[in-house]
């Protein structure tokens, strides 16, 4: 790929000449339209035109995936692979503008009966243009004093419900319980029964109280997700009441609202996907995390969800493994942008093995909330527990025997197997 260009890769379905489906996407997304108009020369194609990499023809089906598409005297329905190419000319380095040309108007085409942003690949230029993760792994591990492993975390459960009192009741007892992480849930706002900032000052109390004792500061990650002000001024009460994280529903703000966030924030931003579902479900619509999550990471997100395997959602292991691995793929040269991909949902020390055996390294965080607090011995045998489990599992040593001589990881396998 040239550096004065950019490109992204799609799995299509189509009953058209998939050759001639790739130029409908390159024309739609560019300087064409359904009709030729005048002022489309071939000097202003050269220049501006999207260009068709590659179409690589991969099966056929009997029945269209998605509903609305023309079938074009009863062809059959060929699915391919294609690359396209953009110069970034037409665009800058833009964002908000990259996903308006490799996510536009291309779903509804009639031309296809499925269609799937896999992967995208930027010139050095979008680096530079953006800030990516001020902190990411490296910056975690300094701020919790986590230097090795997987940071076990948790999530304020019932998710919302609790004053800030009982917020920071629950907050002790985790931090007691020698835990690295804490976090909202992505449904704790700023209601009435909770407010922001009455939830700041009573669990930042907490934690700090427990480090000046301790000498761990235990990270929390407090979602502030709003409008831009809301958010800048959340995250200011943050920093002033010594916090060291915040959190943002990503599809909620949207990317502008995380590129801004990105640039005012003095501390990590916990980036969480809830929503994601809508866009990638159906395996011949919608995007790859592999593409999406890029743009967040180069907006400023140093920890990204990715789910968790053998969860209660309905993504496949292999999937939630790739996801967490191109967290920590570097992007660029000149700039990484790595991020700290967050294992959640369900999450025990029955997957500790699978986690670390697909991910091989052990740059991730863990947020558990039954896997810690409904240990039948209680929240500390439920973190010691899992940070047992992936001790052993980094090492090699199976889980049945580490159990032998931790008796609550072994309390946890019998709960779990039960």
């Amino acid at each position: 790929m040239a550096l004065q260009r950019f490109e992204a890769d799609y799995i299509i379905e189509t009953a058209n000449n998939p050759h001639k489906a790739a130029e409908v996407m390159a024309g739609e997304q560019s300087s064409g339209t359904f009709a030729k108009v005048p002022g489309e020369t071939p000097e202003l194609k050269a220049r501006a035109a999207a260009r068709v990499e590659s179409v690589e023809v991969i099966a056929e089906a009997d029945l269209p995936s998605l509903p609305g598409a023309a079938r074009y005297d009863n062809a059959p329905i060929k699915t391919a692979r294609v690359t396209l190419s953009w110069p970034i000319d037409n665009i800058g380095p833009s964002l908000p503008n990259l996903v308006a040309t490799v996510a536009g108007n291309l779903f509804e085409l009639r031309d296809f009966s499925g269609l799937r942003l896999l992967d995208m690949r930027l010139p050095e230029a979008f680096a530079s243009a953006y800030l990516g993760p001020r902190f990411g792994v490296a910056g975690t591990r300094k701020l919790t004093g986590v230097t090795k492993g997987p940071l076990i975390g948790s999530i304020v459960k019932p998710s919302v419900g609790f004053s800030p009192e009982e917020t920071a009741n629950l907050v002790q007892t985790l931090c007691e319980a020698d835990i690295d992480f804490i976090k909202d849930d992505e449904l704790q706002a700023d209601g009435p029964t909770c407010p922001f900032n009455d939830r700041v000052r009573a669990v930042m109390a907490t934690i700090n109280r427990h480090a000046d004792r301790t000498g761990k500061k235990v990270m929390f990650a407090f979602n502030l997700t709003g409008d831009l002000d809301q958010m800048r001024r959340r995250h200011d009460v943050v920093v002033e009441h010594g916090g060291t994280c915040v959190m943002a529903s990503l599809n909620s703000v949207g990317l502008v609202g995380m590129i801004e966030l990105g640039r005012h924030t003095a501390l990590p931003i916990h980036a969480h996907r809830n929503g994601w579902g809508y866009l990638t479900r159906h395996p011949m619509l919608g995007w790859s995390y592999v593409a999406w999550q890029k743009l967040w990471r180069l907006a400023g997100a140093d920890h990204m969800h990715v789910n968790g395997l053998q969860s209660k959602f309905s993504e496949s292991d292999d999937s939630v493994i790739a996801s967490a691995k191109t967290c920590l793929t570097p992007m660029f040269d000149a700039k990484p942008c790595i991020a700290m991909p967050v294992f959640s949902s369900a999450q025990t020390a029955l997957q500790a093995p699978a986690t670390c055996a697909g991910l091989g390294s052990a740059d991730l965080m863990v947020a558990a909330g039954g896997g810690i607090m409904a240990h039948p011995d209680g929240p500390a045998a439920g973190v010691s527990s899992l940070r047992r489990a992936y001790e052993a599992s980094i090492d090699g040593i199976s889980l049945q025997e580490a159990a032998r001589d931790h008796p609550a990881l072994a309390r946890s396998l019998m709960g779990q197997a039960a």
